[in-house]
């Protein structure tokens, strides 16, 4: 079978963009098993399809792949230069400033430390979490997460960063035990063309169902 349509972002013969799934993996990693990884799915119709990047298991959103190998060869030599991926996460407790950017350097493979610059801006708040994009230009290690949490808004629902006593009292109330993260937009020069992209995923449904809840506990706790 192959994927949903609606799945499907962009497609040329140089690259083919997907949303992909929170809980699902973008490839295989040493000793995983089970659930069919993305590029393992999408193979069956796009043989020799490579993908260019990644996203962590629990996120959702953008993921771009080269059908050829010139798409592959031309991203790898320019090193993602003009890539900028916009995510999309809610973070605990109200964010007082309506923009603001986390400059940290976070530790890399084999690199030691690394110059890491995280962008983001209030999109909506809550009485105590707040809806923020998230912007990027490079991709280290659990990076948004890692920054959030060291401004003291670690990600809702990400006991590895954050909270514990606060994602249970959040689970309770929403009944929803993972963490919101979305890979909202990519901006990209195509590699081959040239032309520039905007890639962009439409929030997941649960994420949505999510937000939804909020608004209505906070209306309810104003009445």
């Amino acid at each position: 079978m192959p994927i949903s349509p609606e799945r499907i972002l962009f497609e040329d013969e140089h690259i083919l963009a997907v949303t992909k799934l929170a809980g699902e993996l973008v490839v295989r990693g040493k000793g995983e098993v089970g659930k069919l990884p993305l590029l393992d799915f999408l193979k069956k119709d796009h043989p020799g399809l490579r993908a260019l990047h990644r996203l962590d298991f629990e996120t959702s959103g953008v993921v771009v792949f080269a059908k050829s190998k010139a798409a592959q060869q031309e991203t790898l030599n320019n090193k993602f230069d003009q890539w900028k991926k916009y995510y999309h996460a809610i973070v605990a407790g109200r964010v007082k400033q309506n923009a603001g950017a986390i400059d940290k350097p976070l530790p890399a493979r084999g690199e030691g430390l690394v110059e890491a610059v995280t962008q983001y801006k209030v999109i909506e708040r809550f009485s105590d979490a707040t809806l923020i994009e998230a912007a990027m230009e490079t991709g280290r290690h659990h990076q948004i997460r890692r920054h959030m949490a060291s401004i003291q808004h670690a990600l809702v629902l990400d006991d590895l960063y954050g909270n514990k006593k606060y994602n249970q009292a959040f689970a309770k109330i929403f009944k929803y035990w993972k963490f919101f993260l979305h890979a909202a937009r990519l901006e990209l020069p195509h590699p081959v063309t040239g032309e520039k992209l905007v890639i962009e995923s439409p929030l997941p449904d649960a994420f949505q169902a999510v937000l939804k809840k909020m608004r209505a506990f906070d209306n309810a706790q104003r009445l």
